[in-house]
């Protein structure tokens, strides 16, 4: 009984200094006020990275709106592109590794005025592949490609939180 007091009390300490802190889980940073109802703007609709980036948005409380009219600010996504080049080959010149790399450029607008002007951020991964696994490992790049994807619409967001930590992005 004493033993498990001591470790509810424990716990319940550790999460008010935490707490106290200022400490959030990644992600749960609010967005900038200015980011509330953001327009894509981009040529690729369908894209990993756009379709990774306008959930991560909608997760954290903006709303994603159709009409460029609508929206407090413009996140333009100015390329978005994905490749993959040989790593290392064997001595039978068989592709052995592979490297999947994915480009995005964005700026950011607000009331008329460029926030973040255009900048690149590169999300790469190494594989192996093995001939005699095609479908697996075919599979395996899809996911890969994905987690890239994903993985740079948490960074354009870092670097839109910073600016807007550092003042650049309206309240509202």
């Amino acid at each position: 009984m004493y033993r498990k007091l001591t470790g509810v009390l424990f716990a319940a300490l550790a999460a008010a200094l935490v707490g106290g802190c200022g400490f959030r889980l990644q992600g749960a940073e609010p967005l900038p006020g200015g980011m509330a109802r953001t327009y894509l703007e981009t040529d690729e609709p369908r894209s990993e990275f756009y379709l990774s980036l306008r959930d991560t948005l909608r997760r954290r409380g903006a709303e994603v709106v159709e009409r460029r009219e609508d929206a407090t600010s413009v996140l333009k996504i100015l390329e978005d592109s994905t490749d993959e080049r040989v790593m290392s080959v064997t001595a039978r010149n068989v592709p052995r590794e592979y490297e999947i790399f994915y480009a995005v450029t964005f700026s950011l607008e607000a009331n008329g005025e460029q926030l973040i002007p255009a900048e690149s951020i590169v999300a790469t991964r190494v594989y192996a592949w093995n001939e005699n696994e095609l479908l697996g490992k075919t599979a395996e790049e899809r996911i890969l490609r994905q987690a890239l994807a994903e993985d740079l619409a948490r960074r354009v967001l870092r670097r839109i939180e910073a600016s807007g930590r550092h003042g650049a992005l309206p309240a509202s």
